[in-house]
């Protein structure tokens, strides 16, 4: 005989843990069937490595061989393609429509939305790697240094690059979002040390250019596996600041309508 109650409903929230999980893989996957967004953080990258690994277009001044120049910097610009512009982008339209205020009155709290985001920008950078350092093995890049450093890093500009996204998301229109991220990356991929050596600009832009994240994490980057230096102290300090100025901004300016 069946005890009383066995078959009673309980109505109420899910554990947050697996609210955040389910809502993470929500996330990754509406990401992944993005067309504009999978060309972005991951098909712009991949060409880009194999041009300019295979065909002598720019001089990176590196004088050893150009994957091992330009694989670092482009593991950079992936972080910064699904940390930042692609982020910006999504969440900015999400804003837009109204999503962003419906899950933020649903059980899920704002910041384990947030949480998720983040969570879904962690996994797809990891297909991100694992797809470069392939090519870049297939095209002769002969990696260095210690790999929880290369994590480190990359953790480290992911954040910063989600706080920033996630500011201009949250306190600009969607189209202005749209603009301003696809144009930041543009800038960025040309001055930040991805493809062109930050030794071609004039002293003066390079005191500027180097403490920008993008250069700090692909300077950074480049130190470790090109030349098997130890941890890069100043990058990741570059990193940390720009972390914790994008995040708290963020956390204190985002509007969620």
């Amino acid at each position: 005989m069946t005890a009383t109650g066995t078959f009673t409903p309980q109505p109420g929230a899910a554990p947050l843990p697996r609210m955040i999980r389910s809502q993470a893989v929500l996330e990754t996957r509406m990401l992944l069937r993005n067309g504009e967004q999978l060309l972005l953080t991951v098909i712009i990258p991949s060409l880009l490595l194999v041009l300019f690994s295979t065909v002598d277009i720019v001089d990176t001044g590196s004088g050893g061989k150009a994957v091992d120049f330009l694989t670092p910097g482009v593991l950079a610009l992936a972080v910064l393609s699904t940390a930042f512009t692609g982020q910006a982008i999504a969440t900015g339209f999400e804003r837009r429509y109204g999503v962003l205020k419906r899950l933020g009155a649903s059980p899920l709290p704002r910041w384990a939305l947030m949480t998720a985001k983040t969570c879904s920008v962690l996994v797809t950078e990891v297909l991100q790697v694992a797809l470069l350092t392939l090519i870049a093995l297939a095209l002769g890049w002969s990696p260095h240094g210690n790999p929880l450093t290369v994590a480190l890093l990359l953790i480290l500009g992911t954040a910063a690059f989600s706080g920033l996204g996630l500011l201009m998301a949250g306190t600009l229109k969607a189209e202005a979002t749209l603009a301003a991220a696809n144009l930041v990356f543009l800038l960025l991929l040309v001055g930040g040390g991805v493809i062109v050596s930050l030794d071609k600009f004039p002293d003066a832009a390079r005191g500027v250019l180097e403490l920008l994240p993008i250069s700090a994490l692909s300077d950074g980057l480049r130190d470790v596996l090109r030349d098997g230096a130890g941890v890069p102290w100043g990058d990741l300090g570059i990193l940390a600041v720009w972390a914790v100025l994008g995040l708290g901004a963020a956390a204190r300016f985002f509007h969620w309508e």
